[in-house]
């Protein structure tokens, strides 16, 4: 590993400023690092990738056709391995690039998935991610109101992983739920 957990945290702590975008990237690195045990891959290499896949994304929110090319150019600059430095690059469908490895196509479908997890807890009396299933996440799935920013075709993508939604729901929940507390929900 080029680069540690300790140093990706201190350089996304430099670039994200807004609490929400913030404790999204921690939930995707949670959900990565699952991810990762799951397919018996590096956890800290994946838990990184996702802990750092929106680096630049307060730079470029109104840019799309920036975003992800500045990150990993960011990342690259900074000496991440290559393929972290690639799968932040082709996260972002709006360049069109080929999705190659199994870390590729987790960080795709990830991306979307903490937020959908986040707005099942938020609509919940107690607002807790202890308190969310999957049947209930399954459920709101194809309300089209519901998490309207989480598109379900980039989440419906872990069939890339070869993953029914319903595990990759459970992988993704059972993640975000272990860190609750630092997510505050």
């Amino acid at each position: 590993m080029s680069v540690t957990r300790e140093v990706a945290l201190e350089e996304l702590k430099k670039r994200i400023k807004t609490q929400n975008l913030f404790k999204h990237c921690l939930a995707c690195e949670a959900i990565m690092r699952e991810l990762a045990c799951y397919f018996e891959q590096d956890m800290d290499k994946w838990g990184i990738c996702g802990l750092v896949h929106d680096i630049d994304y307060e730079d470029t929110k109104n840019d799309p056709s920036a975003h992800s090319l500045v990150g990993a150019k960011i990342l690259e600059d900074l000496g991440f391995d290559k393929d972290i430095v690639y799968a932040v690059k082709v996260h972002n469908d709006a360049h069109g690039l080929p999705r190659l490895s199994l870390l590729d196509k987790a960080l795709y479908c990830v991306d979307p998935t903490s937020g959908f997890i986040v707005a099942g807890a938020l609509i919940l009396p107690s607002k807790k991610l202890s308190d969310v299933t999957v049947p209930f996440l399954l459920n709101r799935f194809n309300e089209k109101s519901f998490a309207k920013g989480a598109n379900r075709e980039q989440m419906k993508a872990c069939s890339e992983l070869g993953l029914e939604l319903e595990e990759f729901l459970r992988i993704s929940l059972s993640a975000m739920q272990k860190i609750s507390n630092e997510l505050g929900l």
